[in-house]
């Protein structure tokens, strides 16, 4: 059970990183927003041990978070 929680771990990560290449045409914001609410999904399925639940509340308040900050 452990090596499927560090496979689901990296395997959010990986797509995280993959899919910041997308944001080639995005506002600051909306970068902030895409960033927050990924770290927001891992974050919350770490801390809720691989739940989905945890994942999609972690992303939903991740997103609030970046949409918040201030873009350089």
């Amino acid at each position: 059970m452990q090596t499927i929680k560090k496979l689901a771990a990296t395997t959010s990560i990986a797509a995280l990183v993959l899919s910041l290449t997308a944001c080639a045409n995005m506002s600051g914001q909306d970068k902030n927003t895409a960033i927050g609410a990924g770290i927001g999904a891992v974050a919350g399925s770490v801390l809720t041990g691989g739940s989905a639940v945890g994942a999609v509340g972690g992303a939903a308040v991740g997103g609030v978070i970046g949409n918040q900050v201030k873009p350089k």
